[in-house]
């Protein structure tokens, strides 16, 4: 009889669980996401519910969005202060093009910062000609460095770095370095790069640190800072997709990395550091100020959005969903993960039912193997509206995150064209407002487009029926964000 109540019980909590669910579950939360989460939680209210708890909240805890907010209002008087020193800096209205004037709003909405002129931009694609011009920049800083990656490992590849921002602080440059807490731990050495930088004196902290005890600092573990952010007095900026650990990043097969990273100098320069000084802020309560403006050094036109759960929009989602529905004649989008909401799917397939030529470019093998199955979940409808989609040939794994619209806009950063980028992680992009950009862009797309295979449409229709189950288990399991 005991056991009968027990039971009775707990089919009760059951059903009131479900019942409160439904009320808290859909809170600021996408259908899709909120579907999901509610049909766990329907089958296993207890366990679906714990699991909600951990993982459910696509928000930073309260006392960190206060950091990053309190951040945000110095640098907004910073840059005002900025502003009425070097008004020539920030491009004027008539000097946008009525193409760009929509996406330049959108973003100084969304992220705060305005669009500067007078900047010098250039690619890299090599990983180790990345590695060596970085380090010729940070031996030649004098004033300060500020270095942010979500993967830093000590090893063959970054050793030279890390010798590089010693010889840095020792003649006297003040050097600041953030790593993502989690990120990190996985790889070699994780214990010895912490020590080895405090014992070299560099100022450090690891971003979001784990919580898991209930309380106001608990964090939902998987909300990281994906960031990469290299700024060197003030005047040298550098961002991208590329970390800090050798090419295969420790793996044991055959498969390694491909990155694109930008340099930039100029005006804008100023926008990357704003971004790592929040970062260090909400880390460590202590406010750097800003080095003086960067002069002009060039003519393109660029401007930062930054985004993530401490802001309240979804920043580069709108972001990429707008040039996408306002590109004219071509996209070229370079992703490692392509898991979309319903947004960018409906911009995407309208722009080649338009008659946009739309290229997606993916690998051919990936790192990991359920967002693989959760991507490919979306081919046959992306080829069925005509979207060209290629796949960079094996063993190379295209880390490269960027995307250029027509001839004259390019976006290129941290962000992956994923769902965790959209809504769970730190993340950074540069807008280029620079036909000259996108000129340069183009080369090493051509370059991928030449070692990469095009997906055609009957032969994905033809792929088995375990892979075409995988994929759409994949899918639905990514809507749980």
């Amino acid at each position: 009889m005991q056991w009968n109540y027990i039971v009775g019980a707990v089919l009760i909590f059951e059903w009131i669980l479900r019942f409160l669910m439904f009320f808290i579950v859909p809170k600021n939360r996408k259908p899709s996401s909120s579907t999901a989460w509610l049909m766990l939680i329907m089958i296993e209210p207890i366990i679906g519910s714990i699991i909600f708890y951990v993982f459910g909240s696509p928000s930073l805890p309260r006392h960190r969005r206060d950091y990053y907010k309190k951040a945000n209002e110095f640098i907004k008087k910073e840059m005002h202060g900025l502003q009425e020193v070097y008004a020539n800096a920030e491009v004027k209205d008539e000097e946008i093009t009525s193409t760009e004037e929509k996406f330049v709003k959108l973003n100084r909405n969304l992220g705060g910062f305005p669009i500067y002129n007078g900047n010098k931009v250039k690619f890299y694609d090599d990983y180790n000609e990345t590695i060596k011009i970085l380090i010729k920049d940070i031996d030649s800083a004098k004033e300060r460095i500020l270095f942010e990656y979500f993967i830093m490992a000590l090893d063959s590849t970054s050793e030279p770095i890390f010798e590089a921002l010693e010889r840095a602080h020792n003649r006297g440059v003040k050097v600041y370095v953030l790593f993502d807490a989690l990120a990190c731990r996985v790889y070699p050495n994780y214990k010895k790069m912490k020590k080895r930088l405090s014992d070299s004196g560099i100022a450090w902290r690891a971003m979001l640190p784990l919580y898991v005890v209930p309380g106001k600092k608990f964090t939902r573990p998987d909300l990281r800072n994906h960031r990469k952010i290299v700024v060197i007095d003030g005047k040298i900026g550098y961002t991208g997709s590329q970390n800090i650990i050798q090419k295969n990043y420790h793996r044991k097969d055959e498969l390694y990395y491909e990155e694109l990273v930008a340099r930039i100098e100029g005006p804008t320069v100023w926008q990357l550091s704003a971004v790592f000084r929040s970062d260090w802020y909400s880390e460590t309560q202590e406010f750097i100020p800003a080095l003086s403006l960067p002069i002009a050094v060039g003519s393109a036109k660029a401007q930062v959005l930054p985004s993530g759960p401490s802001y309240v929009e979804s920043s580069n989602l709108k972001l990429y969903t707008a040039l996408m529905h306002g590109a004219h004649k071509k996209i070229v989008i370079i992703t490692p993960y392509f898991v979309p909401d319903d947004a960018i799917m409906t911009a995407l397939t309208s722009a080649a039912q338009r008659g946009v030529e739309v290229t997606m470019i993916n690998s051919e093998i990936i790192d990991k193997v359920f967002v693989g199955h959760a991507q490919r979940s979306y081919y046959e409808e992306l080829l069925r509206a005509g979207v060209n989609i290629l796949l960079y040939k094996k063993p190379v794994f295209l880390h490269t995150k960027h995307l250029s619209v027509d001839d004259s806009i390019a976006v290129i950063g941290s962000s992956n064209l994923d769902m965790r980028s959209f809504e769970l992680d730190l993340e950074v992009s540069m807008v280029l407002y620079d036909k000259q950009s996108v000129q340069k862009l183009r080369k090493i797309e051509e370059r991928i487009i030449n070692g990469s295979k095009k997906v055609s449409y009957n032969a994905w229709q033809k792929r088995s029926i375990k892979h075409q189950l995988l994929d759409n288990l994949a899918r639905l399991t990514a809507s749980l964000q």
